[in-house]
């Protein structure tokens, strides 16, 4: 078949590749190249441990104390009110405890083929050292954070990930790249890291050009004629839209309600001065910030800022990383270059993944928020099973777009 896939994120891009190599002409629709996507910004964490959706009520009844202006890593700004709060009153009701029950066990599902399905992609892109199974760190300043954090850890549904106290050595190793005392410390195994995520983009994007795919530079719209999605001036049997946070008014021509939100991510990157090689992620989870080695730098990132995607960045998140930075002692060497992106979040905290109802040759696979890079080989699998008629392995009713309902169309 001839497809078209909208948006060159690592989503957009491992469906594209997976497509392409299965036989299909596939044509790649990518409206900037420069890569800037939240895709190549994030802290490369495969990150199997998050099975609990973030809409939750812990989530909600901690929101308070984890606000920026109160020192925290959740920003509401009052510019963007209109787009975040009806965000908020969506993801209220997804925190239900029915409905936080059922996308648990629908993330788990997900989840529990992430870290294999990117052993498979690796190696079928001949790049294995682009995936890191080292797992990761977790470590709080006090020793009261630590005890309180550990216990949350403890009772949390860590899917295939589980943890342990970390060793004298790891504690020695981190005691090597910060200048803090530790009150705690343990140690994921599960987990993965991204070692590269340049290369990982320039791999992918070389293998799928070499598999006979093509990419082009534009934007990209959606109409619906007579029960089909087209592109104007793209020939096409079917159309994939994987275009992040740019997704919604794409389905919104086909009839599709996709509730999505900008929420903001802010890093850093230094020079890895004195940063230990084999070091993998740390979170820092009193500050809610993740430190990553990629190569000869160490990038910090944190923040969850819900607001519009082309909104200008906050200069204070930046110096807020930097101070955390200084104050933690880190071995990381300046000047720092700075980055902003957006994840791409629905309320429920669920990806959009599946095939459309109003038309049938309409796919979409989107809204992946935190776990984008996780998911982004499993998603390609399924999508590209869905595409061929290949029966699911798991249940793909929680992800299907119709739960937020829509208008016009086939239902």
């Amino acid at each position: 078949m001839k497809i078209a896939v909208i948006g060159g994120g690592v989503v957009g891009l491992s469906c594209a590749l997976r497509l392409a190599q299965g036989g299909h002409i596939v044509t790649l629709v990518e409206r900037s190249t420069r890569r800037d996507a939240a895709s190549w910004g994030n802290a490369g964490h495969i990150a199997t441990e998050q099975v609990a959706p973030l809409a939750s009520i812990a989530t909600l009844r901690s929101a308070g104390d984890r606000l920026f202006a109160r020192g925290g890593a959740l920003d509401l700004p009052l510019a963007a009110v209109g787009d975040w709060l009806p965000f908020a009153a969506r993801m209220i009701a997804a925190a239900r405890p029915k409905r936080f029950a059922a996308g648990r066990r629908a993330l788990a599902g997900l989840l529990a083929d992430a870290l294999p399905a990117w052993r498979r992609l690796v190696t079928a892109i001949d790049a294995p050292d682009l995936l890191s199974e080292a797992g990761h760190l977790v470590v709080w300043e006090s020793a009261a954070t630590a005890a309180a954090g550990r216990a949350a850890w403890a009772q949390a549904d860590t899917g295939t990930a589980g943890f342990d106290t970390a060793t004298a050595e790891q504690r020695a190793t981190l005691e090597r790249a910060t200048t803090a005392s530790l009150g705690g410390a343990i140690q994921f195994h599960g987990t993965g890291q991204i070692t590269d995520l340049g290369r990982l983009a320039a791999v992918l994007s070389e293998a799928f050009c070499a598999a006979g795919g093509t990419i082009v530079e534009q934007e990209a719209t959606l109409v619906r004629e007579g029960g089909h999605a087209t592109i104007p001036g793209l020939d096409a049997d079917c159309v994939l839209v994987t275009a992040g946070v740019r997704s919604a008014p794409l389905v919104a021509a086909i009839g599709h309600r996709a509730p999505i939100i900008a929420e903001r991510g802010y890093h850093i990157r230094g020079t890895a001065a004195g940063w230990p090689q084999d070091l993998p992620p740390v979170v820092f989870e009193d500050r809610s910030m993740i430190v990553t080695r990629f190569g000869e730098q160490v990038q910090a990132a944190s923040f969850v800022e819900l607001g519009t995607v082309d909104g200008p960045p906050d200069p204070r998140k930046w110096e807020r990383l930097e101070q955390h930075v200084g104050d933690l002692g880190l071995a990381i060497g300046g000047p720092f270059t700075r980055w902003m992106g957006s994840r791409p979040t629905l309320p429920d905290y669920l990806p959009a993944i599946g095939r459309s109802r109003r038309a049938d040759n309409l796919f979409y696979a989107f809204g992946h928020q935190h776990l984008g890079l996780t998911l982004a080989p499993v998603t390609a699998e399924i999508v590209a099973g869905m595409i061929a008629g290949h029966p699911n392995l798991i249940d793909m009713a929680p992800f299907d777009l119709e739960r937020f309902g829509g208008k016009g169309g086939r239902r």
